[in-house]
């Protein structure tokens, strides 16, 4: 005895294939989007990273009234990972006070830069640096060297400056590369 068509339960196997297929199709454009997103969330990440240690560095020097340095280094060697750190005017080893010199100073620890994101260039005080180690001050009136930093994230080339304003010691954020313009007489009239 054949049973008619509309009591049967069930889907076919046509069915289920297409399903399958319009899940499979959703899933890739679910995964190339994450993709496109993910990794400029990192790059984020180490900007935010990076700017808060900066705000931190400088009102440290505001409120203990002596000056703090940064340490950027573009490149992994024995001394030091790929990174930043920050140096204090404190004498290193826990002995109390200022340090009469540099190499007496108080380190503290490396600050790796996330996995394909470098620094792509620093500038301070208008001079270029792209490799080696380089040091910004922050003095204890809130002021600072003047700097930019350019992050950059292989293999997709996202860039994102850190600027750093030497009156004010301010700190500001600009995806892509930013390099604020001089201003001219003209500007004040």
């Amino acid at each position: 005895m054949d049973t008619p068509r509309a009591d049967r339960r069930g889907y076919t196997l046509i069915e289920l294939l297409l399903v399958m297929v319009a899940l499979g199709l959703l899933a890739t454009v679910v995964y190339v989007t994450w993709e496109a997103i993910l990794p400029r969330t990192k790059l984020n990440t180490a900007v935010r990273e990076l700017a808060a240690t900066l705000q931190e560095t400088r009102s440290d020097a505001v409120s203990r009234g002596v000056a703090f340095t940064v340490e950027y280094a573009f490149e992994d060697n024995e001394e030091h990972p790929r990174g930043y750190r920050v140096v204090t005017p404190f004498r290193a080893g826990g002995a109390g006070g200022l340090a009469a010199d540099d190499e007496d100073r108080l380190a503290l620890a490396w600050k790796r830069l996330p996995e394909n994101i470098e620094f792509q260039s620093i500038t301070i005080d208008g001079q270029l640096h792209t490799k080696g180690l380089v040091v910004v001050r922050f003095d204890p009136r809130g002021s600072a060297s003047d700097h930019n930093i350019v992050l950059v994230q292989k293999p997709y080339e996202n860039t994102y400056t850190v600027e750093v304003q030497a009156l004010t010691g301010f700190i500001h954020m600009q995806a892509g590369e930013f390099v604020r313009q001089i201003p001219k007489d003209s500007d004040f009239d």
